[in-house]
């Protein structure tokens, strides 16, 4: 959108109106006595009305409207002449209205008709409704589930958002920003959303994924394990209450997108304490949606215990460093903490790709650009191609979904940068396997040669309960010197294991030394060390030579039999 304050002001229209009025989802509208209006076609969306007002806001007056519904201040323009100005927020949305000082004085301002607005977005590092601060959570209060249907408009005080698109009623998509950067990324309105506490209970009990379910209660992954939230116990949700809390839940952005594929992303800030890594779908018994906390303060590679020959990967001018598990291994929080000590410690240009952008970095030493698909590129290999010509030093691709994308990040650290990435692969020796054989036979000798010159290092991690709570990760560790590079280029992948062993003092790790280390140290159990392990027999022979725990196998053969 190309108007501005003053061209709408000034706009022959306006001559004897008694308002302007701009809202998400509406054309900019003069109200009159005749009626209203429209001054464009093109509808504005919440981006739109804040790059248009926030020249205009008074800072005390941006103070202000974080804690207040209602912000007004006074705004002359030459030309134009002086306007009354009222920002009201409603539903998490703007409405503001532009009244001729002259006119207000003659005779009330005609009322606008009252429109729903769509929740505020927030474009990453463009929009947020207060660019200085983000809103604080309110302090936690008890949670007081009710009886019978535990979610029900009533008892929350709140009128049920707009309807989700169950039947025949699709919302209209949000016209798109003058940017193209609408993002998935938004804040709370004013006020608590019916899922915030929710939130709270997930949060004060330390659980990793919150699961939404229509006929289920709440559900928690508390410790690795799927538990009835605390409090809600027998109180299944309705379809009609998923379909309430998750929409009012959802940017617009979102609710399109959902309207189309029946599942949509998107991440969502819970005050100053937690981001939520969110997804919702439809499945048979109606709207459901998992929540995945993505805590506020990054976690170090110090807090982590990362070992110094992974930390020596952090130092590389260039090649290809992939941290591999399964989903929910925490690979996200380990390439954070690596992102972050490279942040901490070198002066360089760091590019991220992630779908969606989950922990947030601020710029430390380095330049940190945080790139978010779908909202910011089209997908990761787009991102991938244009950020060749974006001079960076450090490259990480949040996933490595398909070849294209593999394919051009092994380019892109053949040409002089480091780049991080993420594979859905078990062990280290199988993720090297797993890149080869995405190419087709006759590209899979040039492969093998680029990896082994690429390639640096390997860590596959997967995830155990601690003794006594909690969960620790279990980091098989792949250093890649010329040994491993000549496995990798003659096709010998199935030695890579013997030559783990052979070079530990390189800062080699096998997932079974991992796990029995965490056994010896009695962080984690024998039982849950043995079902963790992918070579159990191995793993049954390492135990057994140190005398540790091995009863629980004479259960599990009792039990097959």
């Amino acid at each position: 959108m190309s108007a501005t304050i003053e061209s709408m002001l000034k706009d022959p229209r306006m001559a004897g109106a008694d308002q302007l009025i701009l809202q998400a989802g509406k054309a900019p509208t003069v109200i009159n006595s005749s009626g209203a209006t429209e001054l464009s076609r093109s509808p504005m969306t919440p981006f739109d009305i804040y790059r248009l007002l926030q020249p205009h806001i008074p800072d005390d007056k941006k103070t202000a409207l974080m804690s207040q519904p209602t912000t007004n201040f006074r705004l002359s323009v030459n030309g134009a002449g002086t306007f009354d100005v009222s920002i009201t927020k409603e539903g998490g949305g703007m409405k503001v209205a532009f009244a001729p000082v002259e006119a207000a004085a003659a005779k009330p301002a005609t009322p606008s008709a009252p429109m729903p607005s769509p929740p505020v977005a927030r474009a990453s590092g463009h929009f947020a409704p207060m660019p200085s601060a983000t809103p604080a959570r309110p302090t936690p209060r008890p949670l007081t589930p009710s009886s019978g249907m535990a979610f029900s408009g009533a008892a929350s005080g709140k009128q049920p958002p707009v309807a989700p698109p169950t039947g025949s009623h699709q919302p209209p998509p949000s016209a798109p920003s003058p940017m193209g950067q609408g993002t998935a990324v938004h804040l709370r309105k004013r006020g608590a959303l019916e899922i915030d506490k929710l939130f709270e209970k997930q949060l004060e009990l330390e659980a990793s994924d919150m699961h939404i379910s229509a006929s289920m209660p709440p559900m928690l992954r508390l410790d690795g394990d799927m538990v009835v939230m605390q409090g809600y116990e027998g109180q299944p949700l309705m379809a009609s209450d998923t379909e309430r809390i998750l929409w009012e839940l959802m940017p617009d952005k979102n609710r399109e997108e959902f309207n189309r594929r029946h599942d949509t992303d998107f991440a969502y800030e819970f005050g100053d304490v937690a981001r939520f890594r969110c997804n919702v779908f439809m499945d048979r018994k109606g709207m459901g949606g998992v929540f995945r906390v993505i805590p506020s303060k990054i976690l170090t590679a110090e807090m982590l215990g990362l070992s110094k020959e992974i930390l020596k990967l952090c130092y590389l001018s260039k090649g290809l460093v992939l941290v591999t598990g399964p989903t929910g291994s925490g690979k996200s929080t380990t390439l954070c903490a690596l992102i972050d000590f490279i942040n901490r410690n070198r002066r360089d240009h760091i590019i991220t790709i992630e779908d969606p952008i989950e922990f947030v970095h601020e710029n430390k030493q380095c330049l940190i650009n945080q790139r978010e698909v779908h909202n910011h590129t089209d997908s990761f290999k787009d991102a991938l191609r244009a950020a060749l010509r974006e001079d960076p030093d450090i490259v990480l691709v949040g996933e490595m979904r398909d070849l294209e994308t593999i394919s051009i990040a092994i380019e892109t650290a053949e040409t002089g940068h480091l780049v991080f990435g993420t594979l859905h692969t078990s062990t280290a020796p199988s993720t090297v396997d797993r890149i080869i054989d995405q190419f087709p036979s006759d590209r899979q000798a040039q492969i093998r040669v680029m990896l082994s010159e690429s390639l640096k290092g390997v860590i596959a991690q997967t995830l155990c309960k601690k003794i006594g709570g909690g969960r620790v990760a279990a980091l098989e560790t792949l250093i890649c010197d010329t040994g491993i590079a000549n496995l990798i280029r003659e096709g010998k992948t199935f030695q890579i294991p013997s030559a783990m062993q052979t070079g530990k003092a390189k800062g080699n790790v096998t997932l079974n030394d991992a796990l029995l280390d965490h056994v010896k140290n009695k962080r984690v159990e024998s039982q849950e060390a043995y079902i963790k392990a992918v070579d159990k027999t191995g793993f049954e022979g390492l135990l057994k030579r140190h005398n540790l725990d091995v009863s629980f196998l004479t259960n599990l053969a009792s039990a097959s039999a």
